[in-house]
């Protein structure tokens, strides 16, 4: 219902353009030019060592529960009611920890990634402004895959865009 409605208003504008004079539109594949930036391979191995270490932590965590898990266990006939109950406390405490920690460790992760990406869709949102401008262009849509493409005739700026920032 949404893309109905966008159609039609983007009809409407395009049946009134066409009247009055003719409107340049261009499209460029966003999710292309973001990933042929260097900042985003910068980006993205950055992120990767982050998540490393994050995962590093989280095995060394993981392990150390493990280990007192299964001496805990060994010991259990050992050990008193109440010496078993704090244990069995214990372990069950560093599994929140743990769980807490990879909940922490995602949200931390996302938090860079948007903290990284920001100025990266800038740059490139500046330089599609920049090339549609210089070429007249009034109008670019957006030809990635499912961010609605609704015209395919309008130049392909994707190629200038790269020009601009430097990008092969």
């Amino acid at each position: 219902m949404k893309q109905i409605k966008l159609l039609v208003v983007v009809t409407v504008l395009f049946l009134s353009f066409s009247a009055n004079a003719q409107v340049k539109i261009g499209h460029i594949n966003s999710d292309e030019l973001i990933a042929s930036l260097p900042e985003t391979k910068a980006m993205q191995a950055e992120l990767k060592k982050l998540s490393q270490t994050y995962d590093t932590e989280y095995k060394i965590q993981q392990n150390a529960l493990q280990a007192k898990y299964l001496k805990y266990g060994k010991e259990q006939e050992s050990k008193t009611e109440e010496e078993n109950a704090l244990r069995q406390k214990e372990v069950q405490d560093l599994q929140r920890k743990l769980q807490l920690y990879a909940q922490t460790a995602d949200k931390e992760l996302q938090q860079k990634q948007q903290d990284l990406l920001k100025p990266i869709l800038e740059r490139a949102q500046t330089a599609i402004q920049d090339v549609a401008k210089a070429k007249g262009i009034k109008y670019v849509f957006d030809a990635a895959p499912g961010k609605g493409l609704l015209v395919f005739e309008g130049d392909d700026i994707l190629a200038a865009v790269k020009a601009k920032l430097g990008v092969k």
